[in-house]
């Protein structure tokens, strides 16, 4: 099993799977090979079910239809921004709420982001997929310049702007970033 282990001044170790099947192990720095390979060794039926459970959902995931970012025209940039920002005012707007910048990114994990400035960044395949998924995110997002948190109070400034937030959170697992 290919294993990355990463030495941090953490005082406990940590393990990751990520979505291409990366696993990574970060440890503290004094661990001893041993303890690495043991701990390694007793995750390792986890490690691997893991592993098969996102390779299933990897191969089951629905395609936005997105064209590679690099290939978008400038017009069709344009077009993809403009949606975005006319959601974003829209929603400003309804829930009572402002933001600094707009962004939209190529981004390979996130749907969306809001920073603590206010700031909020949007996957451009967003754009590609069903509007009220994009809508969806959107409100998200801008709950989150009430509550930087996912608490309940959060989901239900979420849901005073999407009632259907379950059901599209639902859809959105399905597609592949």
């Amino acid at each position: 099993m290919n294993v990355e282990i990463i030495k941090t001044k953490k005082k406990t170790i940590s393990l990751e799977i990520h979505r291409e099947g990366r696993v990574i192990v970060r440890a503290p720095l004094g661990i001893t090979e041993r303890e690495l390979e043991d701990f390694i060794e007793s995750h390792k039926n986890w490690i691997e079910r893991k592993k098969r459970l996102l390779e299933e959902r990897r191969q089951q995931a629905l395609s936005t239809k997105a064209p590679p970012a690099d290939e978008i025209s400038p017009q069709e940039w344009k077009q993809i921004k403009t949606s975005f920002a006319e959601a974003v005012e829209e929603y400003c707007q309804r829930m009572n709420v402002t933001v600094g910048r707009i962004t939209i990114r190529d981004q390979k994990t996130r749907w969306g982001s809001c920073s603590a400035k206010g700031n909020v960044n949007f996957n451009y395949r967003l754009y590609y997929m069903p509007r009220e998924l994009m809508e969806y995110v959107v409100v998200h997002e801008l709950a989150h310049r009430k509550h930087m948190d996912h608490s309940a109070q959060f989901w239900e400034e979420v849901e005073r702007y999407c009632p259907q937030y379950r059901t599209y959170r639902k859809e959105l697992k399905k597609y592949e970033i």
